[in-house]
């Protein structure tokens, strides 16, 4: 999982007036104010105001400046655009303090941990980190887009929509589209993808759960589909979410909530099963406690069909035997791992939860746990 990487040059806490630097060439020179207006044309009053910041060196001035001086108006037009710019930091720095509130809406603190934002003693200053992750101007903007924009209106077509921490959900799917972005990819092919989860789902009876992520990250890159693991955080409930971040490259995101090999699987080929049977304009997120829409069923029915045949499941349940023996040979069968078999022999209620066969289902975890 990559931290985010973006660098910010040092950004001084003043702005400094190009006329100082006048000022200093002046007396470097042995010329007065009043010397330099005559030379220049200017009024006595404008050169006096540049030399305090009140007045701005205008380009023609600049040029008047470079006659009389010798030097570039390159170097003056420079020096008031980088004070304005200043300026502008500031005075919005000066701004952002009304909002310093805002931070509690998100898990600043966890991100700081896990490397997504810089930690700051400024609190204004953490508001910027978390404006610069996000990708937006102002914290105005932020709620413009989340809650009424294009990210709301893709949301709220999710049963997510009724979550009541937006900023975590936000966060988390941020994230994922910033890592999703930094993925190189294929242009999206619905074969290929097909082709791909078909080796994928003969990949999930591998021991070796971690190379398995990995040949499935490669297989969906090839086509035309990111796929990133973001942890989820506390009290969020979320096991994935599936978007497009543009026309030809999908993202599915994965949050290793149940941390059982089974659980992944099933949530990786129900994401899978949104970018081949749903609209790229949607947003799915999958929590645990949300009633599931139409497209959410959907899903779920193309994970379990995908993973199991609905005519070889029904086999093996007719036959009624649900011993660790006949499991082991049946996902033999199938070329699947076994624990799939048992969550959803679970799931359907024909294996207590509390099974001694939960010792099938292998046990992931975050290479930094």
């Amino acid at each position: 999982m990559p931290a985010n990487t973006t660098l910010h040059p040092f950004v001084p806490n003043f702005a400094v007036p190009p006329g100082e630097s006048l000022v200093e060439v002046l007396e470097a020179r042995g010329l007065s104010q009043a010397d330099l207006a005559e030379r220049t044309g200017r009024p006595k009053k404008t050169i006096n105001e540049i030399a305090k910041g009140k007045a701005a060196i205008t380009p023609e001035t600049a040029i008047q400046l470079e006659r009389v001086l010798g030097i570039s108006s390159s170097f003056w037009n420079s020096l008031e655009q980088n004070y304005r710019a200043a300026l502008a930091r500031l005075e919005e720095k000066e701004r952002l303090k009304e909002h310093v509130g805002w931070l509690s809406s998100f898990p600043y603190k966890e991100m700081i941990k896990r490397g997504w934002i810089e930690n700051q003693s400024d609190k204004v200053e953490l508001v910027q980190e978390l404006l610069n992750y996000f990708g937006v101007a102002s914290p105005e903007a932020w709620s413009e887009l989340w809650q009424r924009g294009k990210e709301a209106t893709a949301f709220r077509r999710s049963p997510a929509q009724n979550v009541t921490d937006l900023g975590l959900v936000a966060t988390w799917l941020r994230q994922g589209e910033i890592e999703g972005r930094e993925l190189e990819c294929s242009s999206f092919d619905a074969a290929r993808f097909k082709a791909a989860l078909t080796k994928i789902r003969l990949k999930t009876a591998d021991i070796d759960v971690h190379e398995t992520c990995d040949f499935m990250v490669e297989e969906c890159r090839s086509a035309g589909v990111a796929v990133v693991l973001v942890p989820e955080f506390p009290r969020l409930g979320i096991c994935g979410a599936t978007r497009w971040i543009s026309p030809d490259k999908a993202l599915i995101q994965l949050s290793l909530r149940y941390k059982r090999n089974d659980q992944f699987w099933f949530s990786f080929f129900h994401e899978a099963g949104h970018i081949l049977l749903h609209g790229k304009r949607d947003v799915f997120v999958e929590q645990t406690k949300t009633i599931k829409s139409v497209e959410e069923e959907e899903a779920d029915r193309f994970a379990s069909g995908f993973l199991i045949s609905s005519e070889e499941y029904r086999r093996f349940v007719n036959s009624g035997y649900f011993d660790r023996e006949s499991i082991i040979d049946f996902a033999r069968l199938l070329g699947i791992a076994p624990g799939i078999v048992v969550g959803r022999l679970q799931h359907d209620g024909h294996v207590s939860f509390g099974s001694k066969l939960n010792d099938l289902k292998v046990a992931l975890a975050w290479a930094e746990d």
